[in-house]
């Protein structure tokens, strides 16, 4: 991987219980996220994959790499899904990855980190994804993490601008931390994307959804049509309602 030296500062991260997602958390999730438009043409199938890596992640480190797998295999049957890993850790350190097309490759990139003790850059993410899109069109930004210290306007106002070029950003937030899930929401909304708290208990629920959106992603709404899982026909059933 190599480093992007055009990313933003960011700021920190702490240790947090885990709360587990309800029904009702799922409900909304899918009720947030049929409100989506259509993904354009131009920006299907490509999706970027951010990463807190700081040393609180630890814990749940191989539980993010078994997503990126569901992933890629939800997408797989409707065009595929060409990913970007992007990841910040340590004392600014904020990298991005190569464009890859299958599930092997990411997870080649995911096993070589290994998470280290250092302030959030969330600014950095949001920064490059709008980059990102304004090189070539993407559908979404999905973000894992469990902490938020910093500006909250300053990482509103990147949302916002994410949200005027299409981008949804999907934000799954581990652990309680409050000032984490009132930026991670404001993030989604600004965006037009959805919000999700998780731990390791609610794995099987947060691979579905994210199944969901990647299918989503890659192939819009026919691949949600043609899709037999129940997350998906949920998702497609919320985003065809008036």
């Amino acid at each position: 991987m190599t480093k992007n030296k055009n990313l933003t500062t960011g700021s920190g991260d702490r240790s947090l219980a885990e709360p587990k997602s309800s029904a009702s958390d799922i409900d909304a999730f899918l009720q947030t996220a049929s409100r989506l438009a259509p993904v354009d043409d131009a920006a299907r199938g490509r999706l970027v994959f951010a990463l807190d890596a700081t040393m609180s992640r630890q814990p749940t480190w191989d539980l993010a790499c078994s997503l990126q797998s569901e992933m890629f295999s939800a997408a797989q049957s409707v065009g595929g899904l060409s990913v970007q890993l992007v990841y910040f850790r340590g004392f600014r350190e904020c990298r991005s990855s190569r464009w890859v097309a299958d599930t092997g490759a990411l997870r080649d990139l995911m096993v070589k980190i290994d998470c280290r003790g250092g302030l959030t850059q969330i600014g950095k993410v949001l920064a490059h994804t709008r980059r990102e899109a304004e090189r070539r069109p993407l559908a979404a930004l999905v973000y894992v993490g469990d902490a938020m210290e910093e500006n909250v306007d300053h990482l509103s106002n990147l949302a916002g601008e994410l949200g005027l070029l299409g981008i949804k950003a999907f934000m799954f937030h581990e652990g309680n931390d409050g000032a984490a899930r009132q930026a991670f929401k404001e993030i989604a909304r600004l965006s037009g994307g959805a919000y999700l708290p998780f731990n390791a208990q609610s794995a099987a629920e947060l691979k579905a959804l994210l199944s969901a959106i990647a299918k989503y992603a890659a192939g819009g709404l026919k691949a949600l049509e043609n899709s037999k899982s129940q997350a998906a026909r949920r998702l497609l059933a919320d985003m065809r309602r008036p």
